[in-house]
């Protein structure tokens, strides 16, 4: 039996450089993995916990369904849909909101930490990861990659999936979250200390976005911080903390090991080299992404269809399971 993974991205910014090394570049390689089944979703509903331009979600939407497309996932080995085509996720929620006890989700941190910059805190912020449960469980997921700040999410619908079973019996796989043992941890060109965050995608010189125009990309990197020195190492001192984010991009995207690198700027003249080296590579791995993605958002009609085509496989997997929670619940089935 293969073991199916479940990935959800939320339409609220375009993919940076550490997004694709992180997550996206993985996500590509694991549709090749014969034991893995992958679905990956693009979650607006969930972009809805925060007041949202109806107009810009739309075509946000598509543009993140356009940008998985260009990066490779590809709609004949993967499962690839818009949450809210599904009606399973949100009637899914509201049955596991009705055994999951209001305790467990004023305890999730990221709504702590998000409700306390809000006036007006709204139900979904604090119900969200109860989505997130149903978006993994009706889906019969084995494992979630995700990183150090939901891996409490996961760690939620796990304990709900135990409790409606220990209820209604064994219904819900308990998924395993997948967090990466290693790997590269991209951060802020600006701020190297803290890790690249669509959340501050907006901020000039943050980040480097996958569709980024060439020019855009070789001024955000020439501008990166660094420090006075001119040593090109790889260096676990704070001090080379924005040196050390450039060499750690430019071996992720050239798959050389840390020697290879080190010797590729042993005469370099300074840190102007190491940036423009870098510019060069970031440019080459996302201006073949980024005239894919606009030769493919101008075909709207093939995006329909794509849609279409990936609601209907996500719900002959997930309607079944919401059939038979509802069962169990004690509902009437239409018959």
């Amino acid at each position: 039996m293969k073991q199916r993974v479940f990935s959800g991205i939320q339409p609220s910014n375009v993919i940076h450089i550490g997004n694709y090394i992180g997550a996206v570049r993985r996500w590509v390689a694991s549709q090749n993995d014969p034991d893995k089944e992958n679905i990956f979703c693009i979650v607006d509903l969930h972009a809805l916990t925060v007041p949202q331009d109806p107009t810009e979600l739309r075509e946000r939407t598509l543009d993140l369904l356009a940008l998985f497309l260009a990066v490779g996932l590809d709609p004949d080995k993967s499962i690839l849909f818009v949450q809210s085509h599904v009606p399973v996720h949100a009637e899914g929620a509201w049955l596991l909101n009705c055994i999951t006890p209001i305790g467990w989700l004023n305890k999730m941190t990221q709504f702590k930490d998000k409700s306390s910059k809000q006036e007006t805190i709204l139900a979904g912020l604090l119900d969200y990861p109860v989505l997130m449960a149903a978006d993994i469980l009706f889906y019969d997921t084995h494992e979630v990659p995700v990183g150090e700040d939901q891996k409490q999410h996961v760690e939620l619908t796990r304990n709900i999936a135990e409790r409606f079973n220990h209820h209604y019996g064994e219904t819900f796989i308990v998924p395993e979250p997948m967090i990466a043992a290693s790997g590269a941890r991209i951060m802020g060109l600006d701020d190297p200390s803290a890790k690249m965050s669509k959340s501050s995608g907006a901020v000039k010189g943050h980040a480097v976005n996958l569709l980024d125009d060439p020019k855009v990309i070789e001024r955000s990197i020439m501008r990166a911080k660094t420090d006075s020195g001119s040593d090109i190492r790889f260096s676990k001192d704070p001090v080379k903390a924005g040196v050390n984010n450039l060499l750690t991009i430019y071996q992720a995207l050239t798959g050389k090991t840390q020697e290879a690198v080190e010797t590729d700027f042993a005469n370099a003249r300074g840190y102007g080299d190491l940036k423009k080296a870098v510019a060069e590579v970031v440019i080459s791995v996302t201006e073949p992404i980024r005239v894919q993605h606009r030769a493919i958002i101008a075909d709207r009609g093939e995006l329909e269809r794509l849609m279409q085509l990936g609601a209907e496989k996500a719900r002959s997997i997930s309607e079944p399971r919401l059939q038979d929670v509802k069962q169990k619940m004690g509902l009437l089935l239409p018959q």
